[in-house]
């Protein structure tokens, strides 16, 4: 009797050990569309009002200079493989659509690193810029809710009724004033259709929820990409009339905000579900902008009447510098301000160490896992972000930035302002800026990757291809040749033709500063040389530019 009773009480230990034992924790990330820095209170923002999304920086994380790529569809790209745009070929929004996803090659995203660490995995809300590279559930998704367009709230009815009832003819909300379109939306292999009276962000949150509640009892992880504040901006459930008198702009100022404050409200709810299934505790939250504030609504993003400089497409802060807030309850320090230079390639080997699973092998993971400073260290692995869009890209770090072109700026003011620093600077903080950026830009080696062509926002630099054809970057090994080029009879323009011809290795007819430097033993003197050959100052020196500063030595002579 007395060996049952021991043996009894051996097994009820055990399975309150069991019991007790932590699971892994649940990562709910939450990504809104467009939501610039200035957009959310606990960045200082002017005119809106966010106090969920502030109370996760209250009680957690608040990063200051987090980066990611201007636009959405690049950005995402960039999230969810953790890698540069230059490795993954997501150089440009079109260019999406040619990430590789079969063969040894193929990049891996998030879900697929996180199900091989027992999670279940969701991806709720907007993917369209990544459809043509395989939908959610071909990248490691277990459940997905999608549809193809940004910005997508009411039906072409309601959104038609909305439109009438309250004024909104303009430019601002989309010309002829209605442009709502969202077609058919997915859960899963069911495709439905939004009715007159649903509004597309509760359709999502409502699936959200139930993915929590389905996944309560195991690690999970949700991809929550919000519907808000995308463009067409159109009034909310919760949105009243405005008065009488106000004109188109001061309209959309009203309606916009109203988005920003419905967002807040979805955040709070989720929020509520979990502290009522008591998950808040095990379920680290991230909260992130996808990109800078759109134009229509980028000047009336400011903090402290100030605005930021730039917008979404662009490369300067408002593109790509976002809101991002940590948030692990009894983990991360409450209120804690990180001044890390931080950006979006982070994101993957941070869920990783999370989950405890392994980063993907054989191949380039850019970023850093954040997880030491979640859990409160100040000191970070790296002390610059990179952020790139189409042919443009720039590494960032305190105080400074340096671009493709070889241009630095002075970022002191920064986000409201950047000064571009004279080349032949002879200031010692800036000649020592200059050669930190460029030793950081030469071992990244952005031009020896997929190439973007023009701004990459494929909103204007691809009109005049043929309908419907999606922009391909070139590949690191096979860029178009140009003929081959002839080499001048006077033998010093020879000489300079035949060693412009040796450096020029892919054959485009030009280099960028970054392959010019990377090709010389002397890099520091080769930067000055650079801008000595780049006459008409745009980033790039032709074949014609280099062979005819031998002219200018000629004529010297």
């Amino acid at each position: 009797m007395k060996t049952l009773l021991t043996l009894a009480a051996t097994l009820l230990s055990l399975a309150t050990l069991h019991a007790a034992a932590p699971t892994k924790p649940n990562i709910v990330f939450i990504l809104a569309d467009d939501l610039g820095f200035a957009e959310i209170g606990a960045n200082g923002s002017d005119r809106y009002q966010t106090p969920h999304i502030d109370s996760l920086a209250k009680t957690g994380i608040r990063f200051n200079h987090f980066y990611t790529a201007p636009l959405c569809g690049p950005s995402r790209a960039l999230i969810l493989t953790g890698r540069y745009a230059f490795r993954t070929g997501a150089v440009t929004q079109d260019a999406c659509a040619n990430i590789i996803r079969k063969g040894d090659k193929a990049e891996v995203m998030i879900p697929t690193v996180l199900r091989k660490a027992g999670y279940a995995t969701a991806m709720i809300g907007k993917w369209g810029q990544l459809l043509p590279s395989g939908d959610a559930a071909e990248w490691g998704f277990d459940h997905m809710m999608s549809f193809k367009a940004s910005g997508v709230y009411w039906n072409k009815a309601a959104a038609a009724s909305w439109v009438k009832k309250y004024g909104l003819d303009g430019e601002k909300f989309g010309e002829g004033g209605v442009r709502a379109n969202p077609g058919p939306y997915n859960i899963d292999a069911k495709k439905l259709t939004m009715a007159d009276h649903e509004y597309m962000p509760d359709l999502m949150h409502k699936d959200a929820m139930a993915f929590i509640n389905e996944h309560k009892d195991q690690p999970f992880f949700l991809y929550y990409s919000m519907s808000h504040v995308h463009s067409q901006i159109l009034p909310t459930p919760d949105s009243t009339p405005p008065p009488p008198g106000l004109d188109v702009a001061a309209k959309y100022a009203r309606v916009y905000r109203d988005n920003i404050t419905y967002m807040d409200k979805l955040v709070g709810l989720l929020l509520a579900e979990l502290d009522r299934l008591k998950l808040r505790d095990n379920t680290v939250l991230f909260f992130m902008g996808d990109n800078g504030t759109a134009k229509a609504a980028s000047d009336l993003a400011t903090i402290g009447g100030r605005r930021i400089v730039g917008q979404k497409g662009g490369m300067e802060e408002g593109g790509g510098l976002v809101p991002f807030i940590i948030n692990w309850r009894g983990v991360t320090p409450a209120g804690r301000l990180n001044e890390n230079y931080t950006d979006a390639s982070d994101l993957l080997p941070t869920f990783a160490e999370i989950a405890g699973a392994p980063l993907p092998e054989n191949r380039i993971i850019d970023g850093k896992s954040l997880f030491p400073q979640i859990k409160g260290e100040s000191k970070s692995p790296r002390m610059w972000a990179f952020t790139q869009l189409g042919e443009n890209y720039h590494v960032r770090e305190a105080g400074w930035k340096l671009n493709q072109s070889g241009q630095l700026y002075d970022m002191k003011n920064a986000p409201f302002e950047e000064l571009a620093v004279p080349a032949d600077s002879k200031d010692e903080a800036a000649v020592a800026a200059r050669k930190r950026l460029s030793a950081a830009l030469a071992e990244l080696n952005p031009g020896a990757g997929f190439k973007g062509t023009g701004s990459g926002r494929g909103d204007k630099t691809n009109k005049a291809k043929k309908k419907g054809a999606a922009e391909t970057p070139s590949a690191p090994t096979s860029a178009s040749p140009v003929a081959t080029p002839a080499v001048p009879d006077d033998p010093v323009l020879a000489e300079r033709a035949v060693k412009f011809d040796r450096l020029d290795k892919d054959k485009r007819g030009k280099l960028t500063r970054e392959e010019y430097i990377s090709r010389q033993s002397d890099p520091e003197a080769a930067g000055t040389r650079f801008y000595k050959f780049d006459v008409n100052k745009d980033g790039v020196v032709t074949r014609e530019e280099y062979i005819n500063y031998g002219v200018q030595k000629l004529k010297a002579q």
